[in-house]
């Protein structure tokens, strides 16, 4: 049922293309929208390629819950140095199930020219892509790599930001920072899944520039991540206390909040139909947790024939280390030293090939299929439910999805 309402809201939006101008905006008011219609599937059951903090991803029976995503957005001008932006995203998240959320809502204030402040909910510019990761259209690829944009999963903070565009001849220069309070849900894969709520405050700044075909941007951000509901960590934790090494337990644990940084570099380049994207980040913990360090990274080149763009991507993550000390009398052997130190302390890691084609066959619409060749190389890498062991064969995830805005 809820995948033919999904489905209904679709069509009904690729309706309110037809529109007329003055009923989407009054002068005062403009709402515009984004959505995706999408259906993929993979060639084996043993695991679930999703995307990054998915619930249910898909196995080798099609689905259209992987990247189907209908965004609408409000923006109210109260006079010329105030305004009001709020967006809600309808999306297969944590749930199994298409939720809604409110992933947008601020006051913007116009200082100058050069300067705004927006308060409220904002989102976090970690990534090159952030401000539009969920809006395909903007995307030549059907997806954001899970291998980059599964490392940093929150996506907003309710706080301010402080934005500064300037020029210099033809360099425009993009400053902004931020800091407030994220809270929302992960999604937890291993022990068959489950879901932990969050808070997090974060802070962070990044600045980009515009040359020509050219934009560059640099990012970092840190959050204090806090949970107590992890449930597979807790249950560990709580052995440890009880066998004389809970120390240990709560070096792992995300209880109290842990600090975690996350810097990344991005680069796009759109010159003479070529078209070129790649971004490198490395996650760090700042204090004892079982969150392990990571580098990750990903290029992806295109070739513009009129409205017809093929892309190739490669893609990878890999560990880089852990910040949890693990005594020197833990047992080095046995079902305890496998949780902590292979479930828990060392990396998933996995790289990705992909091809893809993207056709604007009309106004607002383009449709995209795509080819990943995923290959994950610890711990199954980002697919769900693998088995304890890991699962390391090549997984192919074949999709085709209908992007639209309005």
């Amino acid at each position: 049922m809820k995948k033919q309402l999904l489905v209904a809201s679709v069509l009904a939006a690729l309706g309110l293309m037809q529109a007329r101008a003055g009923v989407l905006d009054d002068g005062n008011l403009s709402i515009s929208g984004f959505g995706t219609l999408g259906v993929a599937k993979s060639n084996t059951d043993a695991v679930e390629f999703a995307r990054y903090n998915q619930a249910e991803g898909v196995a080798d029976k099609a689905k259209i819950g992987l990247d189907s995503n209908l965004g609408l957005q409000a923006t109210y001008k109260i006079n010329e140095m105030f305004s009001a932006t709020t967006q809600i995203l309808t999306r297969k998240n944590t749930s199994q199930s298409f939720t809604t959320d409110l992933t947008w809502a601020f006051l913007k204030i116009k200082v100058n020219e050069e300067v705004n402040l927006r308060v409220g909910r904002v989102v976090v510019p970690t990534f090159l892509i952030s401000d539009y990761q969920n809006v395909g259209y903007a995307n030549t690829m059907m997806r954001p790599p899970v291998e980059m944009y599964g490392q940093a999963p929150i996506e907003n903070v309710d706080g301010v930001d402080v934005n500064y565009q300037h020029a210099i001849g033809d360099f425009n220069l993009t400053t902004q920072a931020f800091v407030g309070v994220s809270r929302g849900k992960l999604f937890v894969p291993t022990a068959g899944g489950s879901v932990a709520t969050y808070r997090a405050p974060a802070a962070g700044i990044s600045v980009g520039g515009e040359y020509g075909p050219f934009t560059l941007r640099l990012g970092h951000a840190q959050a204090k991540l806090d949970s107590n509901d992890v449930a597979p960590l807790n249950k560990l934790t709580n052995t440890l206390k009880t066998v004389g090494f809970a120390q240990l337990g709560q070096d792992m644990t995300l209880n109290g909040g842990k600090r975690i940084a996350f810097t990344s570099l991005g680069l796009t380049m759109d010159w003479r139909n070529i078209v070129v994207q790649g971004e490198y980040a490395q996650r760090r913990a700042k204090e004892p947790v079982y969150v392990p360090d990571t580098n990750a990274w990903y290029t992806m080149l295109g070739y513009r024939f009129g409205k017809i763009l093929p892309y190739y991507s490669h893609a990878a993550y890999k560990g880089a280390g852990q910040s949890v000390n693990v005594p020197a009398n833990f047992p080095k052997a046995g079902a305890l030293a496998s949780a902590v130190n292979y479930s828990f302390l060392s990396s998933s890691e996995q790289s990705s090939d992909l091809i893809g084609v993207r056709w604007d066959f009309a106004k607002s619409l383009a449709l995209k299929v795509q080819v990943d060749r995923v290959k994950p190389k610890a711990k199954s890498g980002s697919l769900n439910f693998g088995p304890a062991a890991g699962y390391t064969n090549n997984v192919t995830v074949v999709g085709a999805a209908l992007d639209f805005v309005f």
